[in-house]
């Protein structure tokens, strides 16, 4: 599919998650990501009516893309919750190796304005209580060590955002954030996941 083929809207919201994802929300205007996309700044008004509404259909874009690679992570792998956590771990960190600005686009999430983070909390909410209730499930069942579901949860995610949000104090111990830097860590959390909850 040729870049003309690709909807504009979609164009927009590509280019506008690069741009976010690399320089900050605050650093890009609307006359950059219309001129990234080839078309005049009304036109990217006329999908997107300001810059907060763009902001939130980008967020929602991706926590959409991620329901989607989570569910298709757990109906691929095993019944073992080990091997299913394993697959979700390589799942969400297949789009940030693809695509690095997605991480950029992380640490964005930490500098909302409290309107926007609850529209993104409103969006991801539904994955984190699934993923809260299947640890507690399994845990009752004895398939994972008995620990604080949500407390996982958490700090699974913050290993994730944290790549994000502390790039310096990663690369003090060494980490590189390119894909083979990426590649290691998610081998690190995969490793860390499945020795905190083997029974």
């Amino acid at each position: 599919m040729t870049t003309r083929e690709i909807p504009t809207r979609q164009r927009i919201l590509d280019a506008a998650l690069d741009l976010f994802g690399t320089r900050g929300v605050d650093s890009v205007s609307l006359d950059e990501i219309a001129r990234e996309v080839g078309v005049r700044k009304q036109t990217v008004l006329y999908w997107f009516a300001s810059k907060d509404e763009l902001v939130d259909a980008v967020l929602e874009t991706v926590a959409a893309e991620l329901v989607v690679v989570i569910d298709a992570a757990v109906r691929s792998a095993s019944d073992d919750p080990l091997e299913r956590i394993d697959a979700v771990v390589r799942a969400v960190f297949r789009p940030a190796v693809r695509r690095p600005a997605m991480l950029g686009l992380m640490r964005e999430m930490n500098r909302l304005p409290e309107a926007q983070a609850d529209r993104l909390r409103h969006h991801v909410r539904p994955l984190v209580d699934r993923c809260i209730e299947y640890f507690s499930l399994e845990m009752d069942k004895g398939r994972l060590r008995r620990a604080d579901p949500g407390l996982v949860a958490a700090l699974a995610y913050a290993t994730v955002t944290g790549i994000a949000t502390e790039p310096e104090a990663l690369r003090s111990v060494g980490w590189q954030p390119s894909a083979v830097g990426l590649r290691h860590l998610r081998e690190e959390l995969r490793g860390f996941l499945r020795a905190a909850l083997t029974p």
